[in-house]
């Protein structure tokens, strides 16, 4: 059950540097006993600056959200329509404090509901991030592939899912 007033909105360029805060939070909780506290720090300095972050607004074809529960921003997502339609998540992290309380699955419906036109969502989860797996197949989507972070080779290990949206 979701918190009692809950909002999901579009970010705003006054919330990126909560945002990035909760994806800093998020991510030394999650992967710190895989890659080790100074890995996570590297990547998520690179991935988720403010810089990085402020590019992410307004962009046609994408959804850049955050969650919140008074003034306090708890979660946030992302994703984009890629060229086959499908439509790729790219961000959902919840403060560990507020997970379990059907945040995640509330922002990751609305994120979709963005892309009408998609017949699938795909996204890409870390290989060791059991919690997120359970997580993603409870939400319907399934196991396609294992491969690399954008296919690079100093990227973390990932296991592509995809979910059919609605039927073509």
């Amino acid at each position: 059950m979701t918190p009692d007033g809950l909002i999901i909105r579009d970010a705003n360029a006054a919330d990126l540097p909560a945002v990035r805060s909760l994806l800093v939070e998020t991510w030394h909780a999650t992967y710190d006993g895989i890659y080790g506290w100074r890995r996570v720090a590297e990547i998520a300095n690179a991935w988720h600056s403010l810089d990085n972050l402020a590019a992410q607004l307004g962009r046609d074809g994408e959804a850049f959200l955050v969650a919140l529960v008074g003034d306090e921003i708890i979660a946030t997502s992302s994703a984009r329509l890629e060229r086959d339609r499908a439509a790729l998540l790219t961000r959902l992290y919840v403060l560990p404090a507020f997970q379990g309380q059907g945040i995640g699955r509330t922002l990751l419906q609305v994120t979709l509901a963005h892309f009408p036109q998609a017949p699938v969502a795909r996204l890409e989860v870390e290989l060791q991030n059991e919690p997120a797996i359970a997580f993603y197949e409870r939400m319907g989507f399934f196991l396609q592939r294992s491969a690399r972070f954008d296919g690079r080779e100093d990227t973390p290990n990932t296991l592509l899912m995809a979910k059919r949206l609605f039927v073509e």
